[in-house]
């Protein structure tokens, strides 16, 4: 709970950082949002996606770009119409930021930022602030259907055993590895045995972990908490890491990083970051050709799950979604495996039973 609520208050102090770039009436919206009980990350992406709105006004349009964006008013929103909408939509797909670096979005990155503006402008038009709703005329972009990327078993075994062994690894990597190799395994277990976020993960304390039930505290995403099961296969990984690793970690880490359970060879919190370097330093030395993320662990875990049990509301529990559509959007698709079972089934339409 410490790490959550010391990641909360540095949400905030960007947000607030935030807030004094943004148009002054904004601030009346994001202090709406806190009421909902949004989560301090939510809110502070809201700020980021509706910073890039009003950059591209005043890019395009010669009045706003003379002002700071601290000082546009309120009756912009009312000035947009659906057809600038759809243009900032397009514009998302390749622009270019005042240091040079362009950024692209693509369906999902478009509908986020899409959602950002137009819960700001519902918010504005139903306390009469302003008198046009431009954004709720346009159609989200369309998502197309991907494929889940995941592990299969034989991948898992791979991964497992090249941090084991700290097989193709550069020398500098097996310097480290010497270091944490158990903790590498406890992270990598504990992701596929378990489904949680990374930033589950890495916000995990030694005390949030029960050896006598199998079981762990994790604050989810949006702060609630919720209790874990885990199997052997995890339990003896966290415990070799402990017993093994993390007690000449911890004798150098300050206090307030002595109470996390994945420590950094800086004796600090592991982050979120080095989880997912981990993650990518792994894969690649065992060589699987897929690209794979902390998240696609947690894939991994949710697919093989939903096909052991075919209860997608377990599923839905058990990887922290607020609503089961998310989860069946994710895991309910059809299989290689149903594929060919179905395929399999076909065959007996043309036989009789004898």
């Amino acid at each position: 709970m410490e790490y959550t609520e010391k990641i909360n208050l540095e949400n905030k102090k960007k947000l607030q950082e935030l807030l004094k770039e943004l148009p002054k009436f904004c601030s009346d919206f994001f202090r709406y949002l806190d009421t909902r009980n949004t989560s301090s990350r939510t809110r502070l992406s809201y700020g980021y996606d509706i910073r890039i709105f009003f950059e591209f006004i005043q890019e395009n349009n010669p009045v706003y770009k003379k002002m700071s964006m601290h000082d546009i008013p309120i009756s912009v929103l009312d000035e947009m119409t659906p057809i600038d909408i759809e243009e900032y939509l397009s514009y998302l797909s390749y622009y270019e930021k005042s240091d040079g670096q362009t950024v692209t979005n693509g369906e999902k990155g478009k509908s986020r930022k899409l959602s950002a503006i137009r819960t700001m402008y519902n918010y504005y038009f139903k306390k009469e602030f302003i008198k046009t709703n431009a954004p709720s005329m346009i159609d989200t972009p369309k998502k197309h259907k991907e494929n889940i990327i995941r592990l299969d078993k034989d991948e898992v075994a791979d991964l497992i055993t090249t941090v084991q062994n700290g097989e193709n690894l550069t020398a500098r990597q097996l310097a480290a590895h010497q270091k944490t190799k158990y903790r590498d395994i406890a992270i990598l277990t504990l992701l596929l045995g378990t489904g949680i976020r990374v930033s589950e993960c890495v916000g995990l304390d030694v005390a949030d972990v029960s050896f006598k039930n199998n079981c762990m505290r994790v604050v989810r995403k949006g702060g609630n908490e919720s209790t874990i099961y885990f199997g052997d296969e995890v339990a003896d990984a966290l415990l070799d890491y402990l017993e093994l690793e993390r007690e000449g970690l911890v004798q150098k880490a300050t206090p307030e990083h002595e109470n996390a359970l994945f420590l950094s060879l800086k004796y600090s919190r592991l982050t979120t970051r080095s989880v997912e370097k981990l993650v990518k330093k792994y894969t690649g030395a065992a060589n699987i050709n897929k690209k794979i993320t902390p998240h696609k662990l947690r894939s991994t875990y949710g697919t093989n799950l939903y096909k052991e049990t075919g209860d997608i509301y377990l599923v839905a529990d058990a990887l922290g979604h607020k609503s089961v559509e998310t989860t069946r959007q994710h895991y309910a698709a059809i299989d290689d495996d149903r594929r060919r079972l179905a395929g399999k089934f076909s065959g007996s339409i043309f036989h009789e039973d004898e």
